[in-house]
Parts: C-alpha cells; sequence; structure tokens
C-alpha cells in the first residue's frame, strides 16, 4: 500500500506538471509571431523574419505592451520591405472627451476598428495642400494666407498678410498662441480647445498679436491647420474631407476616413480624424516611397522631402506629451534621429495625443504604425522603439 500511495503521488506530480507545462505553452503561444492576416484592403503581408526582423524581439514587445510596461497601447503594425509584416492588437478604452483619463469604454482593438489619431491628422492636411498645389489649385505655399480668405479681409492688419500658408505649416506664423502650457480638458484652458466654444474659429486665431515675425519663431498651433482647411475649401470649393476623399484616399484604398466639424459646421482639421490603423499605415507607405503607390505620383516627391527636413529654426524642439527628447519639425512631420547599430538614422513622423503615430525611417525601409489610449499622460513609444523594435532590425 505504502508503494502505491508513492505510485500515486508520482502519477500527480507528474500530471500536474505536465499541465502546468501545458499551460505555460498556451499562454506563451499568444505572444508567438504570426504573418498579419491577408485582407482585401490593398495591403501586401509578410512574414517579419524574410523581412530582416528578429521575431523573438517582436514577440517581447508584445509582451511587455499587454504587461503595461507602456501603459496602454491599442495597436503597433510594421511595414518593410513592401509588406506589412506585424500587427498586433490589445485591449484598451476608446477615447471619450469627459471621463477620467479620457478614458470611455474598455474593448478589445481589431483590425476593423477606427481610432481617433489626434494630431496625425494635420500631416493628412499637409498631404492635401501639396496635392491641391500640384493639380493648380493653390498657386504656391509663398502665398499670403489671405489669398484665400475672402470672407476674413478685414483680419489683414498689424502686417498679417505676411503670414503664408508654408508659415501655418511648419508652425511658424508668430501669432500668440498657448496650446501647450495648458492640459486637454473640459475647462477649455487651452487656446486650442476654445475653437470649440466661439463662433468663429477662423478669426479666433487671426485676431492675436504677434510674438515673433513669420517664419522665424516655432509655435506650436493647431489653429493655424484650421485655417489650411479653410483655404483648401474657398480654393478648391471642398471642403478637407472631399478633397481627401478624392485625391489622397480613393487612390491608396483609404474608405475608414471620418472627420469631426465644429457646432458652427467648420470641419476641424487639425485633430478631428479617425481611420483604421491599417490605412495609417497606407498612409505612412506613401510617404515612405515618396509619394508614390502603385506607379502612380499622388503626393509630389518635393514635398515628402519638405516634410522630412526640418524648416529653418525648427529644431531642438521638446514635446511635453511624450519622452522623445528634442525634435525638428517640418510641413507637419516631427523629425528625430535614432540610433540604430551605432548609426545615426532618421526618423520622420506624424504625432497624436495619447500615443498616436506614424513613423517613417527611410533607411531601414520600414513604417510603424501605433494607436494609444495614453491621453493623461506621457507616451513612452520612443522606449518600446529603442528597447524592442530598432534591436530587432538586422538590415
Amino acid at each position: 500500500m505504502k508503494n502505491l500511495g508513492i505510485t500515486i503521488g508520482v502519477v500527480f506530480i507528474l500530471v500536474f506538471l505536465i499541465s502546468e507545462t501545458g499551460c505555460n505553452i498556451a499562454a506563451r503561444a499568444e505572444h508567438y509571431y504570426k504573418v498579419p492576416e491577408q485582407l482585401n484592403d490593398g495591403l501586401k503581408v509578410g512574414d517579419a523574419a524574410k523581412a530582416g526582423l528578429n521575431t523573438a524581439l517582436l514577440e517581447d514587445a508584445t509582451q511587455a505592451i499587454e504587461n503595461g510596461k507602456f501603459k496602454e497601447i491599442h495597436s503597433m503594425l510594421i511595414y518593410k520591405a513592401g509588406q506589412l509584416v506585424f500587427e498586433e492588437y490589445f485591449e484598451g478604452h476608446q477615447y471619450q472627451w469627459d471621463a477620467a483619463k479620457y478614458h470611455g469604454a474598455l474593448v478589445q482593438w481589431s483590425p476593423t476598428m477606427t481610432h481617433p489619431v489626434m494630431s496625425c491628422t494635420k500631416s493628412i492636411t499637409s498631404a492635401c495642400i501639396g496635392i491641391a498645389i500640384d493639380k493648380g489649385f493653390i498657386k504656391s505655399v509663398d502665398q499670403s494666407i489671405f489669398d484665400y480668405l475672402p470672407e476674413h479681409q478685414y483680419l489683414k492688419t498689424d502686417n498679417k498678410n505676411y503670414i503664408t500658408i508654408e508659415h501655418l505649416l511648419t508652425m511658424t506664423s508668430g501669432l500668440a498662441w498657448d496650446e501647450w502650457n495648458a492640459s486637454h480638458g473640459g475647462q477649455l484652458t487651452n487656446d486650442y480647445d476654445h475653437l470649440y466654444v466661439v463662433d468663429d474659429q477662423i478669426k479666433a486665431v487671426l485676431e492675436r498679436p504677434f510674438w515673433a515675425a513669420p517664419g522665424e519663431f516655432f509655435t506650436y498651433n493647431g489653429g493655424g491647420i484650421d485655417i489650411l482647411g479653410e483655404i483648401m475649401k474657398n480654393a478648391t470649393g471642398m471642403d478637407m474631407d472631399e478633397f481627401a476623399a478624392e485625391y489622397l484616399f480613393k487612390p491608396l484604398g483609404i474608405d475608414s476616413a471620418t472627420w469631426w466639424r465644429y457646432p458652427n459646421g467648420r470641419l476641424e482639421t487639425a485633430s478631428s480624424l479617425s481611420l483604421t490603423p491599417r490605412d495609417m499605415l497606407k498612409f505612412g507607405a506613401l510617404y515612405l516611397n515618396k509619394g508614390r503607390r502603385n506607379g502612380q505620383q499622388i503626393i509630389p516627391e518635393d514635398w515628402v522631402e519638405k516634410s522630412a527636413t526640418v524648416y529653418r529654426n525648427n529644431s531642438g524642439i521638446q514635446l511635453p506629451i511624450e519622452d522623445s527628447g528634442v525634435n525638428g519639425y517640418a510641413y507637419t512631420w516631427w523629425i528625430s534621429e535614432l540610433d540604430h547599430n551605432g548609426q545615426k538614422i532618421k526618423m520622420y513622423r506624424a504625432n497624436g495625443w495619447g500615443g498616436q503615430v506614424i513613423a517613417v525611417i527611410p533607411e531601414l525601409d520600414m513604417v510603424m504604425v501605433f494607436t494609444s489610449g495614453n491621453w493623461a499622460t506621457k507616451s513612452k513609444l520612443f522606449k518600446l522603439v529603442n528597447n524592442y523594435i530598432l534591436p530587432a532590425v538586422n538590415n
């Protein structure tokens, strides 16, 4: 009987160990790398390892995200060698303006769900301005903004006629504006938030005094991007959403875009857009490919180059919403230096509040997309990129 008891005990232990091992394998399997699903959306998919990425490090990144190491990330996508090679979605909160930490319902994010891209909207607006110039709707970035503001000529005072379209694209209008020293929130303490309650957003921006001469000083001003929306409407007869749908999104096969309007009906062109992460990736891949897709030049190549080149004095900028070090700024795109295998490489990115990013790294032939819910805390995406994604790139 004693031997029988020992035998039963051994069997119990073996069964327990096998069961535990099986559970651990199942748990780890959730984070095993898998090739993204091929959908009928115009994106080619491929194997990350064949594209020169260490999938073990990407699995570690997935685990770190799920463990909350980078707060709340909703999606991470990587495009390399002309293919979507990594795609993961996570549980997180939908955006809700009046909720604690702006966290609404808790959901499992997926490829078909649109996500607010916040200030990445600015880079969509910028691309559309570039297309409008290429097609002759607008003559030049060097034109005075008042060439396209017939209803606001009364604001052309105190030399404000010297503000150009390029000044708005580069945040160098010189107008007084405080968008960073107060958080977004229901108290409307942020200058940009005030635009939600005024009768005329264009007037509210242009009636401000100068802090500096146009072109000389960077001041982040989302209101200036709304003026670009008004310029687009007056120059083309189309609101920005209509123009983008016809000349940008249609050629890219993007059909997920939704925009928001102010209570007075004016389209908000600085931060209102929502897209699926896959459609965000298509936009980033367009810039990686110098404005071309399937042999068609959608955005002028020189516009892409200007978007990736720091404008005049727009360097040494530190963003309050993320730990990204110093940055440059171009035509609504942020420019940073990264370290890869002991070499400095350039990344330029469309960047949105809360951790919404479309990042282009030409030297690695790569685009990264992130969506997040870190509205009330600094984004830690640079640590994720530096600690996991860049070390994973073998070529």
